[in-house]
């Protein structure tokens, strides 16, 4: 009898909302004819990914278990979840789904396809009580095409023949077909009249819903198992149009799961085969080192090679919907380097190679690169981060010093270096946000990256015949390194008292204002608290990033104020778990979930982050505690999540069984972080080498082995300093040709420089006031000549005794 199709109720469906970000397993094929990546969570498919790595296509794809007397079974809530690698480094899964009440098992094996973008679920359904055929077993697919749950539309039809599932939205089709033909499908609205819903509330689904438009829609498929045949091949293909999806999805079907496999295996050997041999194995039989290997490639573009998001999740997702584009799936330049470092210390110097292509190819006109942008470099965030633009700087000199860049190849990056490098020298010290997306200010790490990034392209800028533009930047940076305790160390403070230490570096200190004696004397803005509960000293609030410091070269790892800085860290951000300490960002951070564990939005409390637990371990190697940074990289380990996945959070409060949050276990944050399992292949690397693997040599040899100082200090529109030490030379630096009006006694006696044009097309001029004695005041004005104008404005800075 057939059935009169209707338009199934609740039209558009519940507002959409993403899943779990607690991935247990990620993987794509390692081909450049499968543009498609997947994300695995709770024993189900999560986001799947298509035709970009940035352009999630699913919210979740499960099974629902029916059987006799009303039973309703959903493997991802009902069932205990068990998953394994095909092999070590191969991101090809078994799952296994074992139902709690002990009804049945379900055991799938996920791959791509790498001749073509379908997603393959072999599926067996072994019933443990009752027979195979007291049981149905449904697929339910969520489509959320193109980054978005609303907008798609899905519906039941056929393709050459076969029965299929099908969805498109803006512009990107999916079908679905089963090896075992469908028996009654449906297409409905989330919440109202999905398959779920029809199976939960009248234990069968509505032939008669067969095609749900423009909304937040599910499909759902009644598997054709039967006593005889109780495994199944799902075929998810993806193009641009339903028919085209259709045909792929039938060509993979045709091939069968385990040609399909036999190649997936292939790629991913011979791409870890060709890797550093920095095997480990954890107790339960992972191999800890080949899963950050196969993180790392998983997140790598197909389209725009070199470009690799920050994770396949989204924080949180499923408290997110539409409005929340980006999730992590955006390629921050930052997480970028940090991925390159870890294929550099992997043995990959190729793949880091591409990653700086790709960053020399988004690298802004005036030499800076975006906050975070998609795949094709749209930019996406409008911050600037001042250490994102430096980072690409000692990541082109990692890979000369690695043999990677010879003279002739390091020639081709001479424009991108030069950008960067002026970009750098002309708006740093100061940063317009930290490494955490949020304070503007004078940021030991961020400092520490500008510094090391100068050095390092004064080298290649040496090697490229540009030594005037090289001194230029080695004196820039001798100058900022002598003031990074100025701006960021203190010393008498409360916390001082307590921790029994002579002083420490504070977070971050603001820019510079007229209304402080010092930048360390402000007070910075606490993102993602409550409003009342916001600005803070800046002497109050610490870190663990002061580190950076020691790991990028600047200063000892035994240097007093860095041991009075730890020992100030582990007092107030030391965070004691189950598997060993791991350390909050800084104080009173509060991105995380509430006290009560309800997710971050927009507010919350900040958790601890296994990779600072990674840093710390480097740390510990740099200061010749080898065993105890072992110590670390067990902890760090430890933090993982289901299938050895590190995630950017773990929960540090008692369990809250109904969150899923567990002491010491991951949180509702990132899982995968693609920055800790880089961390984790570097930490790896140095412990084999017994030396820091990513520690630039120039800071080393010319601050703590060669202690080179500063003979100037550098006053810029950007950066009006208002003391310099005793002894000090001025260094005015302007934009455009000038001449300093100045004085040091009020204008009783005047002199005039002439600025002179040097690298960058930065003005300068030197102004001998080094036998200046404390107390005295320098006055200055300008001259513009082009413009033919005076600037009508005095500028002053004193002289202080020496700092």
């Amino acid at each position: 009898m057939a059935v009169t199709p209707i338009v199934p109720p609740g039209a558009p469906g519940i507002p959409a909302c993403w899943t779990s970000s607690a991935k247990s397993g990620v993987g794509t094929a390692f081909s450049a004819k499968s543009p498609l990546w997947f994300t695995i969570s709770h024993g189900i498919l999560n986001e799947i990914y298509y035709p970009r790595l940035d352009s999630a296509c699913t919210r979740d794809m499960e099974l629902i278990v029916t059987g006799p007397g009303g039973y309703f079974s959903e493997e991802k809530r009902d069932a205990a979840h068990a998953v394994a690698p095909f092999e070590d480094g191969v991101p090809g899964y078994r799952l296994t789904n074992t139902a709690a009440d002990g009804a049945y098992r379900i055991e799938k094996r996920i791959i791509t396809d790498p001749k073509r973008p379908v997603l393959l679920q072999e599926i067996a359904f072994v019933p443990l009580k009752n027979s195979a055929a007291d049981y149905k077993i449904y697929a339910l697919l969520a489509p959320h095409l193109v980054n978005a749950g609303m907008g798609n539309t899905a519906w039941v039809g056929e393709h050459k023949g076969q029965r299929m599932l099908f969805a498109t939205g803006r512009g990107v089709s999916l079908a679905l077909v089963s090896s075992l033909p469908w028996n009654t499908c449906s297409a409905g609205y989330v919440g109202f009249s999905d398959g779920w819903q029809q199976l939960q509330n009248g234990g069968a689904l509505d032939p008669s819903c067969q095609r749900a438009e423009d909304g937040n829609v599910a499909l759902t498929g009644d598997i054709g198992f039967s006593a005889g045949k109780t495994t199944a091949l799902l075929a998810l293909g993806f193009g641009a149009t339903p028919e085209a999806a259709a045909d792929l999805a039938l060509a993979s079907l045709k091939q069968g799961f385990d040609a399909a496999a036999e190649t997936y295996v292939e790629n991913w050997r011979t791409f870890q085969t060709r890797l550093e041999k920095l095997d480990r194995h954890t107790a339960s039989g992972l191999n800890t080192y080949r899963v950050s290997t196969a993180v790392l490639a998983s997140h790598l573009s197909v389209a725009r090679p070199g470009a690799a998001v920050a994770s396949l999740s989204i924080p949180w997702g499923f408290n997110k919907g539409d409005d929340d584009l980006g999730g992590y799936h955006l390629v921050w330049p930052r997480d970028l380097v940090e991925t390159a470092g870890g294929f550099l210390a992997a043995g990959d110097g190729k793949q880091a190679l591409q990653i700086l292509t790709y960053l020399h190819s988004i690298q802004q006109p005036d030499g800076h690169w975006p906050q975070n942008v998609w795949s094709d470099g749209t930019a996406y965030w409008p911050g600037i981060q001042m250490d994102e633009c430096a980072f690409p700087l000692l990541l082109a000199d990692a890979l000369r010093r690695a043999g990677h860049l010879p003279r002739a190849r390091l020639a081709d990056f001479l424009a991108m270096i030069e950008a960067a490098s002026s970009y750098v020298v002309r708006n740093g010290p100061v940063t317009g946000e930290d490494r955490w997306e949020e304070d503007a200010g004078y940021s030991p790490f961020t400092l520490a990256v500008e510094i090391a990034a100068l050095l390092a392209a004064a080298d290649m800028l040496d090697i490229l015949g540009k030594s005037e533009p090289a001194n230029y930047l080695r004196e820039t940076a001798d100058c900022w390194n002598d003031q990074v305790e100025r701006w960021t160390y203190v010393t008498g403070t409360q916390l001082c008292i307590e921790a029994g230490i002579t002083g420490y570096y504070v977070r971050i200190a603001p820019p510079d204002d007229a209304g402080a004696a010092s930048p360390k004397d402000g007070f910075v803005p606490i993102k993602n608290r409550p409003p009342a509960d916001t600005d803070k000293p800046a002497e109050a609030i610490i870190s663990p990033d002061a580190l950076a410091l020691v790991r990028f070269g600047l200063r000892a790892a035994d240097d007093p104020r860095i041991v009075g800085t730890v020992k100030a860290v582990d007092t107030l951000l030391r965070c004691d778990l189950p598997q060993g300490p791991v350390w909050y960002r800084y104080t009173d951070d509060g991105y995380g979930e509430h006290e009560d564990g309800t997710p971050f939005d927009g507010t919350g409390r900040g958790r601890a982050w296994p990779l600072l637990t990674g840093e710390r371990a480097h740390y510990e190697l740099a200061a010749g505690r080898k065993e105890k940074a072992a110590q670390l990289l067990e902890t760090f380990e430890r933090s993982a999540g289901m299938g050895g996945l590190l995630p950017e959070q773990v929960w540090d409060s008692p369990d809250v069984p109904g969150r899923e949050l567990w002491e010491g276990k991951p949180s509702g944050s990132a899982m995968p972080l693609v920055w800790a399992h880089a961390e984790h292949i570097k930490l790896l690397r140095s412990l084999r080498d017994g030396v820091v693997f990513d520690t630039p040599p120039q800071g080393v040899e010319r601050y703590i082995k060669g202690k080179t100082s500063s003979p100037l200090r550098i006053w810029r529109f950007n950066n009006k300093i208002r003391s310099i030490p005793a002894g000090k030379a001025l260094r005015v630096e302007l934009s455009a040709p000038g001449v300093v009006h100045w004085s040091s006694d009020n204008w009783l006696t005047i002199q005039d420089h002439k600025t002179r044009e040097t690298a960058f097309g930065v003005h300068l001029a030197d102004l001998p006031v080094a036998g200046l004695t404390s107390g005295s005041t320098i006055v200055f004005t300008f001259f513009w000549p082009d413009a033919m104008r005076w600037e009508n404005v005095d500028f002053s800075v004193g002289i202080d005794a020496s700092w």
